[in-house]
């Protein structure tokens, strides 16, 4: 069986009423295949009334990917989408040369008796070199669209690119796979080995790989090329990553990512004297950060 290289612990931020672990990117390890963001939000409980609101900010140079576990989110975004996602589905926004986006929790989950809930995972995919300015686009893909595989024990669903010859309808551009996987105890399930790169992340439970026994919060990155399966030793909710390597090492600030650090300025001076498009029914906006 395949060895584990290392383990990264999310490291907990608190983001105003609920509370993320922060995976990618980690010290001495910007990416695992594309994925240079990978964020676990919640889960969370919110009062009567309150809940999420990400004001309008912008992205270039990568695509971004909401999965929900539990809870909702309105998307609009300067395209002109409004698309309000539910767990199992699959937002998946191309931010190309630039977009503009919010995330609020909807009216109807804010006004319900015990208030809201929120659970799921974020992650940014970095755009290969020659496809960082690609015209934006947004794409939402209904849970019942989405590849699955079931074995014993164990449901597997295909968020984006490739596994198992199975293929996920978001338009990806570079290799990579993307899959929450649901495992009762005592399941276990063998990752697909067509990706140079992989990882898997405990969102729920507690799981072995190699012998080794990891709960949540944790990625366990994983050894090129061998084969590795991941054994529920509780009933445990598992993210399985990964994909080709990045074709070099990106910058990152705030919301922009690039291999050009020119670019970056450029975004910046962008969102503070306003060129970005603006999002159709949600005026408000993040101001750029100091530094």
């Amino acid at each position: 069986m395949g060895r584990v290289l290392r383990v990264i612990e999310g490291r907990r931020r608190d983001l105003g009423g609920f509370e993320v672990r922060r995976v990618l990117p980690a010290a001495g390890l910007q990416t695992v295949g594309p994925f240079i963001f990978f964020d676990h939000m919640g889960p969370a409980a919110f009062a009567p009334g309150a809940g999420v609101d990400v004001r309008p900010h912008p992205h270039i140079g990568l695509a971004t990917v909401t999965y929900l576990f539990d809870g909702a989110f309105m998307h609009r975004d300067s395209l002109g989408s409004a698309q309000l996602i539910r767990p199992g589905d699959v937002n998946w926004m191309v931010a190309g040369r630039g977009i503009v986006h919010s995330e609020r929790t909807p009216a109807a989950l804010r006004a319900a008796p015990g208030g809201g809930s929120l659970h799921g995972i974020q992650t940014w995919i970095a755009l290969p070199r020659g496809q960082e300015e690609v015209a934006p686009a947004f794409e939402h893909h209904p849970a019942a669209t989405l590849p699955e595989i079931h074995g014993t024990g164990s449901e597997l669903r295909l968020i984006a690119g490739t596994a198992w010859g199975a293929r996920a309808p978001a338009s990806v551009y570079s290799p990579m796979f993307y899959v929450a996987a649901t495992l009762e105890a005592g399941a276990a399930v063998a990752l697909p080995d067509e990706h140079a790169e992989r990882a898997v992340y405990v969102a729920e439970g507690e799981v072995e790989i190699a012998d080794g026994r990891h709960g949540v919060g944790g990625m366990v990155i994983l050894e090129p090329g061998a084969r590795v399966q991941v054994s529920a030793v509780s009933p445990a909710r598992v993210m399985l990553l990964g994909g080709a390597p990045l074709d070099g090492p990106r910058h990152i600030w705030w919301n922009f990512v690039s291999s050009s650090l020119e670019r970056i300025e450029r975004a910046k001076l962008d969102w503070r004297e306003e060129r970005f498009a603006a999002v159709p029914g949600d005026d408000e906006r993040i101001p750029l950060p100091a530094a």
